[in-house]
Parts: structure tokens; sequence; C-alpha cells
């Protein structure tokens, strides 16, 4: 359960007010294809559509001005020669300080879906008085241009030298918005449509201090989920279970508060932290001395901060979530949407968790005990009958967290995009939005199942 939703809220209830409060007919859902179309595409036909840059000819093909491509085990991108400097002020802070800059400008790219959703998604590391910003422009559908909106000024740390980590709100040309993370088409219903896209990195360091950022992927994932109640039954697949640890938010109910008043809405960082620990990584105990050492499960407490959004005064932040995953070493980290739950089944069966977004009434997720404008829980498993094993944050303790809801129910409230809440208003749902993080070297059945879905 998280209080971590206005965005979430503001957001269903502008598209629930474009496409109105009919449910519409349910499509079907694509079958998983067996391999990724050429580019990291995810295969068509689909709904949604996944491209991340992050080879050394990836970045070779976009356009740089002052960065530079190194090669390596894990190709990334640095500042060579500044472009230029700027001054900017944080809005958090209230300082200004000068930076030198250099940027790279991704390659146009049409996704096989026109999207009516694009989240981004970037794994960097920033040094102390270094920070980067994600930009999104691109062509709409009636080939007209769509502006430059900020989809992110992130920094991993939040030390002097550092800019508060932030969205950027009021971002809109009348068309199409940016609410938090999320690019959205306003009016869904108009058939407007995202026919392609760039993505613009810009690299900032102190002037003279020659440090650089570095960042090893960026790219988003574009959709056309349409408006739906319900979605068709999947069959089951193979049972499995993965050994994923298990933390509660609820053990941090009032520390920290100023993360988000504390633990009762670090859902999504309590997710992220059981993940990253999945793969074998963990902060330091360096990294982890700022917390009282009165507090159980301190590393909770370090991914909320690390998460932190300072503009949407919480730690649900999707690609935020994602990028600090990724600070960890030899960690890939995406926000994503998967079109069934057989296509999150082919995860968890290669070994790979997924965290994944839902909003629900008590009454519809049986054993939840709570209802929730917004959750993240990690699914970890499945049952020899196909119930959903998951992870759930959202218990009263470590030992509670393991959790088995049944498959019909867990499916639908995952992938639908339409719901009802308790007064009977339409609300929506995040049709299918999920974080799959993964190191750099998979196994061999880790790589198929990543590829199926365009992600590389």
């Amino acid at each position: 359960m998280t209080s971590s939703t206005p965005r979430r809220t503001v957001l269903a209830a502008a598209l629930a007010a474009a496409a109105g409060t009919a449910a519409a007919a349910v499509p079907a859902v694509p079958a998983v294809a067996s391999a990724a179309a050429p580019g990291g595409r995810a295969p068509a036909p689909g709904l949604v559509d996944n491209r991340f840059w992050s080879s050394y000819a990836d970045w070779r093909r976009g356009t740089a001005a002052g960065t530079r491509a190194v090669p390596g085990l894990r190709p990334g991108l640095v500042i060579d020669r500044p472009a230029g400097r700027t001054d900017h002020t944080d809005p958090h802070t209230g300082r200004t300080s000068t930076w030198e800059y250099a940027s790279w400008t991704s390659p146009e790219y049409t996704p096989a879906v026109p999207a009516t959703e694009v989240i981004a998604s970037w794994n960097a590391r920033t040094p102390p008085g270094t920070w980067i910003q994600i930009e999104l422009s691109g062509t709409y559908s009636d080939s007209t241009a769509v502006p430059r909106y900020v989809l992110g000024r992130w920094a991993s740390g939040d030390g002097a030298e550092d800019i508060r980590r932030t969205s950027v709100d009021d971002q809109t040309d009348g068309r199409s918005s940016v609410w938090t993370d999320t690019f959205a088409i306003d009016d869904p219903a108009s058939g407007l449509r995202l026919r392609s896209y760039r993505l613009r990195l810009t690299l900032y360091r102190a002037p003279g201090s020659g440090r650089t950022p570095t960042v090893w992927r960026v790219g988003a994932m574009a959709s056309d989920v349409p408006d739906r109640f319900t979605v068709p039954a999947s069959a089951p697949g193979p049972a499995r279970e993965l050994a994923v640890p298990r933390y509660s938010q609820n053990t941090h109910v009032g520390q920290y508060p100023e993360y988000d008043n504390g633990g009762e809405a670090w859902c999504s960082p309590t997710s992220s932290q059981m993940v990253v620990e999945y793969w074998g990584r963990r902060p330091s105990a360096e990294d982890l001395a700022w917390v009282d050492p009165a507090f159980a499960d301190p590393q909770v407490c370090h991914a909320a901060r690390f998460t932190y959004d300072h503009q949407y005064e919480g730690c649900g932040n999707w690609p935020f979530n994602a990028a600090y995953a990724a600070t960890y070493p030899g960690m890939n980290a995406v926000v994503t949407r998967l079109r069934s739950l057989t296509e999150l089944e082919g995860l968890v069966r290669a070994g790979i968790p997924v965290i994944t977004s839902q909003s629900f009434l008590e009454e519809e997720l049986t054993g939840a005990g709570y209802g929730t404008a917004g959750h993240l829980m990690t699914v970890v498993g499945f049952t020899p009958a196909g119930d959903v094993v998951a992870n759930d944050p959202a218990s009263p303790s470590n030992e509670a967290v393991r959790r088995v809801y049944r498959r019909r129910e867990w499916e639908n409230i995952w992938l639908r995009t339409k719901r009802y809440d308790a007064n009977g208003k339409v609300r929506g749902g995040t049709g299918g939005v999920c974080y799959v993080y993964w190191p750099t070297g998979p196994t061999p059945a880790q790589r198929r199942a990543l590829r199926s879905l365009g992600l590389r």
C-alpha cells in the first residue's frame, strides 16, 4: 500500500475523462513471440514497444555534442569536451550553479506501436558534482511536432555538490502532457498518437572538475494499451518460485518522514531493494552509516532515500527506482509493460523476478487485506495451480511478506487500464507496468526471455 499516488490519480482521471466511463470491448492479448524483432523492439503485433540504446554501436549511432562513447564490457557514454556552460537554479534548494554540459541525441525511432504513453529508463553513475537530464521530443501521428519534454533530472547521490533528483511538473502543449514519469496523449479517444520520438541525454558537471557521468543505457517503453476493465484469462504455466529476500515496508512506518512520510509509502523502494539483493548486490556498511542503528533493514531506508523524487515528494517515481537499481555494479534495470501474465511467467521461469504496479479494492484481491490506489509488489513465483506468489511489502512483518494471490484476480488488477473505486467512479489502472532488473551477464535462458520482450 502506498500514499505516493497523486500523479497516478491525476493521470487516471484525465484519461478517464477523455475516454468516457463505458467499458471498451476487450481485445485478445497477443501471444508471446519466441524471439525479439530486429533492433531490440518488442515483437509485433503487440501493445508495447521497447527500445533501449546500450551498445557501443548504439552510442556511436546517436548525435554527440561533446560526449564520447566508451567501449568495453559495459559500453557507456561520457563527457569528452563540454559543448558549453549554463546556469541552473535548483528549485528544491534555491541554489544557482554553473555547469559544463555535453549531450547525446538518439536517432529518431518509430515504434511498432504508435503510442499513447511513453516511459523512459536510464542506467547511469553520477559522481558527486555531476548529473544528467533526459528529454523526449518527437512527431505526432498527424505529422506535427511534439515539444521537447523533460522526463527527469537525476543524480545518484544527494550530497552538497549534487542537484536534487527531480521530475518536472506543468509540461503540456494541450495535446500531450508529462505526468511525473509518464508522457501521455491527453485524449487517446481522438486517435492522436506519438508516431516517433528521440531521446536526448545531457550530461552535466562542475566546471573544471574533470568528472563525468557515465550512462550505460537509455531508452523507453512506448505503448498503446486499449481501455479495458477486464482482460482474458491465461492458462497457467509450470510452477517455479525464486528465493527473493523478503522485506516489509511497514517495519519502517514513521522512519525518515522526509522521504515520503516514512515506510508506509515505501512499497516501490522496498520492492526494488528485494530484487537488488536477489541479484547479490547491496549497499555497503559505509553507505548505510547514516541510518539509525536501531532500525532494522537499514538498506530499505537507503533505497527510499536514493529513489526519492523531490518534485513528486515520493519514492514511487518508476524510472528513479530502475535507475537506483542500476547504480549497483553490473545491473541493468528498465521500466516496461508486459502484455500478459504468460510473459511474466516466462521471466520468472528464467529466474528473473518482476516488480509490478497495480491498484484495487480490498475485495478484488483475496487475502491482501487492504485496497490501494497504487502499489508495488514483487512477483517471485507461481504455484502448481498457476496462482501468483508475491513478495508483498504491504505486510506487517518480513515473515508475512510472502503471499499467494489467486491467479485470475491478480492478473486482472495488474493488466486492466480501467477500474471502479469505492465510490463507483472510474479510475485508471497501470495496464501491466513493471520493473525488470537483471545482471549484465544473464544466463542463456534469461537472455532469451529478455530478448523475447525486446529487452537487451
